[in-house]
């Protein structure tokens, strides 16, 4: 074998690491120092290599002579320092942490946006039945492109994944399409205060429905969002009982989808992504023909030169950015999802319905009483103390929340 070290200067004697030893009767104990006699030494000169670092040999075929009176044999081999166990994993956890921060970063910037201007066109256009149908449209396209183009590789489905999914696909439409509902009749921050009791519906789902049973810290978790929300309900201004029920029902919508979900996809090998665009094409196709039963062309025509009169040709880009965030910032959810643990992923949710509310307020100029802010503090905070207590005992929170 041939030694390779790392020493620049050793002492007593060097040794090259190319040159070759001869191995005497001395014996090697591993993980102990031991000493090579360098090649070509003076007679009488007694050097020695002193190694105290570990050393990797490639081979140690042939380290002794065989027979009695069979010459010694040199013997060639390679070795090299070895590297000090994890220390390359500090850099791969520190830029797995860092991609998941720009994933969070860019989750709750898209969702502002897309809130922004979802409502900005339903003041418009108050139309949300096909304003649901646009946001699904754009998104199954823009996959559909991506596929064809090969920018994203295009997922290995068969129709036992199809019908996995069909039922994921018929809750997440109807709890996209009540939430649409709910914002088109209410303030952006009334909704997403709702949507923060979304937890009390996993757990009464769950074990009313599954037959779940939860430690007493998850019931207990569930008192502040209940009452908070139903605090900031009872002092909201703008109240509406449509836009109210649209966003429980929405709530209700998605936790069933949750369900499904994870029942449904064990072991199915799609990413995030391309199970979002997949979910969004099914969801899709349900969709459409009831947004045409419910609101019609017709509707739809008279409101679309309405709203192009009022806001001229900017409303057409509003309803294609609304259309067009509403998919990055579901598809960015879906792959942080693929990194991090549903329980992180639930925080994350928490802090995305902060700065909705905290956003859509601020711009809109929502008014809000102190009474309202308090319930709406109330609530969120219940849900972050859920996501602590509750989740981990919680099967049916898998995929993430939208809006």
């Amino acid at each position: 074998m041939i030694c390779s070290l790392k020493h620049s200067a050793l002492s007593p004697t060097t040794i090259n690491g190319s040159d070759p030893v001869v191995r005497r009767n001395t014996r090697l104990a591993a993980g102990k120092a031991f000493f090579l006699s360098p090649l070509g030494a003076p007679k009488g000169l007694k050097g020695s290599l002193l190694v105290s670092k570990p050393l990797h040999l490639t081979s140690i075929e042939a380290f002794s002579p065989k027979g009695r009176n069979a010459r010694p044999r040199s013997i060639v081999c390679k070795a090299y320092e070895a590297e000090p166990v994890g220390a390359g994993e500090a850099k791969p956890e520190a830029a797995r942490k860092a991609k998941i921060g720009v994933y969070f970063a860019t989750w709750w910037a898209l969702n502002v946006v897309f809130n922004i201007y979802n409502k900005k066109v339903l003041n418009a256009f108050p139309y949300p039945w096909l304003t649901s149908t646009l946001s699904l449209a754009c998104g199954s396209l823009m996959m559909l492109i991506s596929w064809a183009t090969r920018i994203t590789p295009a997922p290995k489905t068969d129709f036992e994944f199809w019908k996995t999914l069909l039922p994921v696909a018929v809750a997440h439409t109807i709890g996209h399409v009540a939430a649409t509902v709910s914002m088109s009749k209410v303030a952006v921050s009334f909704t997403h205060i709702i949507k923060s009791g979304e937890p009390a519906f996993s757990v009464l789902v769950s074990r009313f429905i599954l037959g779940e049973s939860f430690p007493a810290g998850v019931y207990l978790s569930l008192l502040p969002i209940i009452g908070g929300c139903a605090l900031a309900a009872v002092t909201e201004l703008n109240f509406n009982m449509i836009g109210f029920m649209g966003a429980m029902i929405s709530n209700l919508a998605f936790v069933f989808r949750n369900i499904f979900s994870k029942k449904g996809m064990k072991g199915k090998s799609v990413s995030g992504m391309n199970y979002y665009a997949c979910l969004s094409m099914l969801s899709l196709l349900i969709l459409t023909p009831f947004a045409i039963a419910v609101e019609g062309p017709q509707m739809w025509a008279a409101g679309w030169q309405n709203a192009l009169s009022q806001i001229g040709p900017n409303f057409v880009w509003w309803v294609a950015a609304q259309s067009v965030f509403y998919h990055l910032y579901n598809q960015v959810s879906y792959m942080s999802l693929d990194e991090i643990s549903p329980l992180t992923f639930s925080i994350g949710n928490t802090m995305k319905r902060i700065s909705v509310i905290v956003s859509s307020i601020i711009i809109f100029r929502t008014p809000v009483q102190p009474v309202n802010a308090l319930g709406a503090a109330i609530a969120v905070l219940g849900t972050f103390l859920y996501s602590q207590v509750a989740l981990p005992h919680l099967s049916s929170q898998i995929v993430p929340t939208n809006f």
